[in-house]
C-alpha cells in the first residue's frame, strides 16, 4: 500500500513541475536577446543622411509597468521620432522577470530603442541578465552625423573594483570619429551624484569634451527633470524623470544646434 501511495505522490509531483517557480535571480532566459545590437543598425539606417534627427530620452521604468505601457502607446501614435533611449534602471531589484517585463513592453514600440545599464540593474544577478537581454555596459551608435556615446557610470554599485567609467572604452571610441559633427554622451548617473566616481569627474568631463561637437550630456537616475552645468563651462547635463511622472524628453538635432522639450502623456 505504501508503495502505491509513494508512486501516486511522485506522479503528482512530476505532473505539477511546470507550476514550480524558479529563483527570482535565475538567469535562464527566453524571447528576444541582445536587443541593443539588433536595434542599433535599425537606428543607423533610419537616420542615414538625415540633417534633422529626433529622439526620445526616458528611463527608470523600474516598477512602473502601467506607466511604461502608456508611454509606448503614446509613442506609437507619433510619426516624428526616429528612436528611443532608455536611460537605465530597467529593473528595481535586478530580478530576471523585471527585465523581461520591461523588454516585452518596450518591444511593442514602433521605433527602435536602446537601453543603458542603471544602478538598480546591477543588483543580484541583474548585470548578467542585462548583458544577455540588452548587451554590453558600454556601447555607441551613430544617427546621421551624431555619435551617441553610452557609458556605464554606476561606480558605487561596483565598489570601485571595475573600471567605471571605462576610460579605455571612451579612448577607443575617440579614435573613430570620422564623419561625426556632434557627440552626445549618455549615462545613467551624472557627475556629482553619490553613485558616480567623483574622484575622476573632471577628467571624465574633460575627456568627453575632446569628442567632436560635444554640446550637452544626457542622463536618467534622478527621478526628476534636471538641466545643470556641473563644471561651469556651458555644457549642461540634461536629465529625464522616471516613468512614474509620465513624461519624457524629446530632442531635436539639426546642423544649427539642438533643442528639447518635456512631453507629458
Amino acid at each position: 500500500m505504501r508503495k502505491w501511495i509513494f508512486l501516486f505522490w511522485m506522479a503528482m509531483f512530476i505532473a505539477g513541475c511546470d507550476l514550480i517557480e524558479y529563483h527570482p535571480y535565475d538567469v535562464r532566459l527566453s524571447g528576444k536577446l541582445d536587443i541593443n545590437k539588433k536595434n542599433i543598425p535599425l537606428i543607423e539606417e533610419a537616420c542615414r543622411d538625415k540633417d534633422t534627427v529626433r529622439f526620445v530620452l526616458m528611463g527608470d521604468t523600474q516598477r512602473w509597468y502601467d506607466e511604461t505601457e502608456a508611454f509606448v502607446k503614446h509613442m506609437n501614435k507619433r510619426d516624428d521620432v526616429d528612436f528611443v533611449i532608455h536611460g537605465g534602471d530597467i529593473s528595481d531589484f535586478g530580478l530576471t522577470k523585471e527585465f523581461l517585463w520591461i523588454r516585452d513592453i518596450m518591444g511593442k514600440l514602433r521605433v527602435p530603442y536602446v537601453a543603458l545599464l542603471g544602478n538598480h540593474d546591477i543588483l543580484g544577478n541583474g548585470m548578467d541578465v542585462f548583458v544577455d537581454v540588452f548587451g554590453e555596459e558600454n556601447f555607441s551608435f551613430r544617427a546621421g552625423e551624431n555619435l551617441f556615446l553610452c557609458v556605464n557610470t554606476n561606480a558605487l554599485e561596483f565598489d570601485y573594483s571595475h573600471p567605471v567609467p571605462d576610460f579605455s572604452f571612451i579612448y577607443s571610441e575617440l579614435q573613430d570619429t570620422v564623419g561625426i559633427s556632434r557627440t552626445i554622451p549618455v549615462m545613467h548617473v551624472p557627475p556629482g551624484d553619490i553613485e558616480f566616481n567623483n574622484n575622476v569627474g573632471f577628467v571624465f568631463h574633460t575627456m568627453l569634451k575632446t569628442f567632436p561637437g560635444m554640446e550637452f550630456c544626457m542622463h536618467a537616475h534622478s527621478h526628476r527633470l534636471r538641466h545643470e552645468e556641473h563644471f561651469d563651462d556651458g555644457i549642461p547635463y540634461i536629465g529625464c524623470s522616471c516613468m512614474k511622472d509620465k513624461n519624457y524628453l524629446l530632442f531635436t538635432l539639426t546642423p544649427e544646434g539642438y533643442e528639447y522639450e518635456v512631453v507629458y502623456y
